[in-house]
């Protein structure tokens, strides 16, 4: 089966215009073209779509279903080649788990004076390069590096390590902790989109290591006291969670937080991203 946009045009257009004369007028053909494309649309589907007097034009059942779906796929038509010819008018930023932490916020405030024509969207999706690979974004923030053979990347700034624990953990009350302490413990590591990895220890002294793959059961494991966890200083800002507390690492090196995109695709607004949130992370 073979349909085409110009036949689903055509029904639309006789429908709205009322006549197959008007729908000619509107479309720019003969009435002849406009009899033949519905005809050709017709055998296409097997179905008669319209009835036609000498009076008036009226949809058939089918006809109706028909004109439904003709309308969706006219406009989703439509939309494609908007996004495609207008400069891309909206961005897409992806992330895993915590978006910016607690730049998120300016970010999205910030955006619409620096780029007022393209629309901002924060797309949170659980893979590891933040749903670029998946086509779910434009740009995403990541902590880890990127296949530097698909993916272009710059670093935007710097965060420290933090623990998390329980909030009835002794280790609680205390205002840091270093990794060597944490050798003693349950570790809770998100193997596909976590910034944790047991290089952090020397081979002497790495933890016990449990595996999760989702924020929200990293939280309710550390929240009953099953294990802690170590993570980017952006968690502590965009999950705060009751049962859980973070506590800063003193001793272990800072995560880098970067922007990628695709080699082959950049984004025109991606060094405008770049440029505020390297602003952002700079001032604090």
């Amino acid at each position: 089966m073979t349909l085409e946009l110009r036949q689903l045009r055509c029904l639309v257009a006789i429908v709205d215009a009322g006549t197959f004369t008007d729908a000619a007028i509107d479309l720019g053909i003969s009435q002849a073209a406009v009899s033949r494309t519905l005809a050709a649309l017709e055998t296409e589907l097997g179905v008669r779509l319209l009835r036609r007097t000498a009076r008036e034009v009226t949809l058939t059942a089918t006809g109706a279903r028909v004109l439904s779906h003709a309308r969706q796929v006219l406009a989703g038509a439509a939309e494609l080649v908007r996004e495609t010819t207008t400069g891309h008018t909206r961005l897409r930023v992806g992330y895993a788990w915590s978006a910016m932490g607690r730049h998120t916020l300016a970010f999205q405030r910030r955006w619409p004076a620096l780029r007022p024509d393209t629309e901002l969207h924060l797309v949170r999706t659980n893979s590891a390069t933040g749903g670029l690979a998946e086509g779910a974004c434009d740009v995403a923030v990541v902590r880890t590096p990127p296949d530097e053979r698909r993916f272009d990347s710059v670093i935007i700034g710097l965060e420290r390590r933090f623990c998390a624990i329980a909030a009835d953990d002794v280790w609680a009350r205390r205002r840091s902790l270093r990794l060597a302490e944490i050798s003693e413990r349950t570790l809770l590591v998100d193997r596909r989109t976590g910034t944790t990895t047991t290089d952090l220890w020397p081979p002497q002294a790495v933890p016990a290591v449990e595996y999760t793959n989702d924020i929200d059961d990293w939280l309710g494991v550390i929240a009953a006291g099953n294990a802690i966890g170590v993570t980017a200083e952006a968690t502590v800002a965009q999950y705060p969670r009751p049962g859980v507390v973070y506590r800063p690492l003193r001793d272990a090196p800072p995560i880098a937080v970067r922007l990628a995109w695709w080699h082959d695709d950049p984004h025109p607004a991606t060094p405008a991203a770049v440029e505020l949130l390297t602003a952002l992370y700079r001032d604090t």
